[in-house]
């Protein structure tokens, strides 16, 4: 993925992240929790998940899942469906009047993909989303990826390159990139 870091496992670093997701899940568990109509109670929440207020124009319907909620921003006027997934640590960057569709996951954090590194670190990079975009329902954005200007990510769409200004993708697809490591079991 472009831009890739890695946050090693077994460190302060770690640790620090490790710490955050527990103040994260329980904000979000909070929040889905709620009264519905209880519009301050749900904006406290957030603004305790995001670590700052959102802007009033924002719209989050739960339940809404974050596991770090740092890492987010959003612009004016965005609309986020229920039951939508954001892992965050890489940055989840949302443009103003973004549309995102029920059961949109926007991931950008993983694990390498090398066997013999997976519980080494997570990866993460960020994901942009320009203004005007609408993401359709049950679609998944990987890291690293930028949704340009304009676009839309047609329903369940699964999104791992970047999507130009103005563009419509739609689908899936499975492509095999490049083989891993010398075919060793990696328990071994």
């Amino acid at each position: 993925m472009r831009h890739e870091q890695r946050l090693e496992t077994r460190t302060a670093e770690s640790r620090a992240f490790a710490d955050r997701v527990q103040v994260a899940m329980t904000a979000s568990a909070t929040f889905n929790a709620l009264p519905f109509d209880d519009l301050a109670a749900r904006a406290a929440v957030l603004a305790e998940l995001f670590g700052r207020a959102l802007p009033e124009s924002v719209t989050i319907l739960p339940p809404f899942y974050c596991d770090y909620g740092l890492g987010a921003s959003f612009g004016d006027k965005v609309f986020i469906n229920q039951g939508c997934f954001f892992l965050d640590l890489g940055g989840i960057s949302l443009g103003s009047r973004v549309l995102i569709g029920p059961r949109v996951t926007l991931t950008s954090a993983g694990h390498p993909v090398e066997p013999s590194e997976r519980f080494a670190a997570i990866t993460h990079a960020p994901i942009v989303v320009e203004d005007d975009v609408w993401i359709g329902a049950a679609a998944t954005v990987a890291p690293g990826v930028t949704i340009g200007r304009g676009s839309v990510v047609g329903a369940g769409a699964v999104v791992a390159t970047d999507v130009p200004p103005m563009s419509l993708v739609t689908g899936t697809s499975l492509v095999t990139r490049r083989r891993l490591g010398s075919g060793a079991d990696p328990t071994t």
